[in-house]
This record gives C-alpha cells, sequence and structure tokens, in this order.
C-alpha cells in the first residue's frame, strides 16, 4: 500500500467537503495534497473568492511541511513568539486555520487544507474533508 494518499482518497476527501461547504452554505477552494505537499485533487466551488485558490494548497502544503494543522501554528508566529517569521519561509507558509496534515496508522500521507470562509468556517470544512480519509 502506498505511503501517499492516493487519488481516489483524496477525491473522497474533496468530496466530503464540498458536501460541508454546501452545509454551510459558504463556498470554498479546497486542496489536497500528498505527503511531499504535491497537488493532488482541487476543487473551486462556484463563488469561492479567487485569491483563496492559493491560500488553500499553501494551507495544505504547510501542514505536510509542518506535519501540524496550520491552526497550531498562528501562536507560534506572533512577534516575539519561537516561530515569528515562519510564514515567509518554504515559499511562503499559511500560520492560520484550515489546514490539516491526513495520518494513516500513525504515518503522514497527506493534507488537506480549504479556504474561502471564515476560519472557522475554513477548519470545519478541512475537518469534515480529512474525516474522509479512510471512509
Amino acid at each position: 500500500m502506498s505511503t501517499s494518499v492516493s487519488h481516489e482518497q483524496a477525491r473522497r476527501i474533496l468530496d466530503a467537503g464540498i458536501a460541508k461547504a454546501e452545509e454551510i452554505g459558504q463556498p470554498m477552494n479546497i486542496a489536497v495534497v500528498d505527503d511531499g505537499g504535491h497537488l493532488v485533487a482541487f476543487g473551486r466551488m462556484d463563488g469561492a473568492i479567487r485569491a483563496s485558490i492559493d491560500i488553500s494548497t499553501r494551507k495544505a502544503v504547510t501542514s505536510v511541511l509542518m506535519n501540524a494543522p496550520t491552526a497550531a501554528l498562528t501562536d507560534l508566529v506572533q512577534p516575539g513568539a519561537e516561530l515569528y517569521g515562519l510564514e515567509h519561509t518554504a515559499g511562503g507558509m499559511v500560520a492560520f486555520g484550515g489546514g490539516i496534515p491526513l495520518h494513516r496508522d500513525g504515518e503522514l500521507v497527506g493534507a488537506v487544507g480549504v479556504s474561502a470562509g471564515s476560519v472557522a468556517q475554513d477548519v470545519a470544512v478541512a475537518t469534515a474533508a480529512a474525516a474522509a480519509l479512510d471512509s
């Protein structure tokens, strides 16, 4: 079995994210990347803001690079904090909620990134999407 998220799994994750975004009434951009941060699946719902195409992908890549939810980085990148300036590295990381790493049997296999709503909405959609990894 591959150690990375498969295309089939990525499509399932994307579909789960779209379903949650429709449920809350917020069009989203949703990116699914593999364990190397490479795009496997992407969806831009009608009405989702264009700036969030890049942001959603960067959230997913950041989650892979840091092996952490992007929301966990917010406090760490504030002025005076341990990782201040992190978002200026690796081509531009994102340090606010909406990126969630995907794990299978304790191993990182990819990540999902969501953007276009409030941070809380992005996190809710990303959480629903990530839950579909092995469903």
